[in-house]
């Protein structure tokens, strides 16, 4: 079972993209953040045609917006509000079997990192602190549980450019990896995609559209996480990065993240 996630910031603009990503790589289940539509707008049609008849959707227009599009039947878990805000930031489906998944978009927090100046930054510490709250309470270790999305924070030192230039700019604060090490520590939580990595390698999910040339500046953060509960690291197969994502034409700042889960 091949799961993926992917900021496409703007799921219709990103429509032949999304087409080309999905004939090469075959996700079984794709996550999709800041969709950018209301439901009623989304579609729909265009997702059952390429394999994915299975559909939860949450959105709402110009901002934010998630979906989840499956070949797999899948049933859908009550939408709740975070920080007391419906915003469209979250999903979760339950598959056959029992496997859970929970599709994230934190908030970004702006560009002050400091919650009494800026309170995009102070929603979004409420947010994670809220996601650590939340999934401890709801869900064990010895359940299998996938949680996946743009979290908009670059937790290590190798998931960012520079640690040095970076340590003070939203998305690589300390303030922000505390309270997401919170969020793994909550469970236990495997990130999935670094097992395939070591440690010390840079990784990125992200690219700005500031950059005149992306790939030569490289100047990356890895935002986009899968993590799996320690009952689904033995199936655990395999994980990607589809760099090349950031250079197709009319693309997002985000490239898709997949694993692999051999759960047969």
């Amino acid at each position: 079972m091949r799961v993926a996630t992917w900021n496409i910031n703007s799921v219709r603009l990103r429509r032949p993209i999304l087409e080309d990503y999905i004939h090469k790589h075959q996700p079984d289940i794709l996550c999709l953040q800041e969709t950018k539509v209301v439901n009623q707008d989304f579609p729909a049609s265009f997702f059952h045609q390429l394999g994915y008849p299975y559909q939860e959707i949450a959105g709402m227009k110009s901002y934010n917006g998630v979906a989840i599009l499956s070949k797999i039947p899948l049933t859908a878990n009550p939408i709740r509000p975070w920080c007391s805000m419906h915003d469209c930031r979250h999903l979760s489906v339950e598959l056959p079997g029992g496997l859970v998944i929970h599709n994230f978009y934190v908030p970004a927090g702006g560009d002050i990192p400091d919650p009494h100046l800026n309170k995009k930054f102070a929603h979004k510490l409420s947010f994670v602190r809220e996601m650590a709250d939340f999934l401890k309470s709801t869900h064990n270790t010895d359940q299998p549980v996938v949680i996946l999305g743009d979290f908009n924070i670059a937790p290590s030192p190798f998931d960012v450019w520079s640690h040095q230039q970076l340590i003070d700019v939203v998305s690589h604060t300390p303030v922000e990896i505390d309270l997401l090490n919170s969020v793994q520590q909550s469970l236990n939580w495997v990130d999935a995609v670094r097992q395939f990595f070591p440690e010390t390698q840079k990784l990125y999910s992200w690219w700005s559209y500031r950059a005149t040339d992306w790939k030569k500046s490289n100047r990356g953060r890895r935002l986009d996480h899968i993590w799996i509960t320690p009952k689904l690291r033995p199936f655990l197969q395999k994980a990607l990065i589809v760099e090349d994502a950031r250079g197709w034409h009319t693309p997002s700042d985000h490239v898709p993240v997949q694993i692999t889960l051999n759960l047969a």
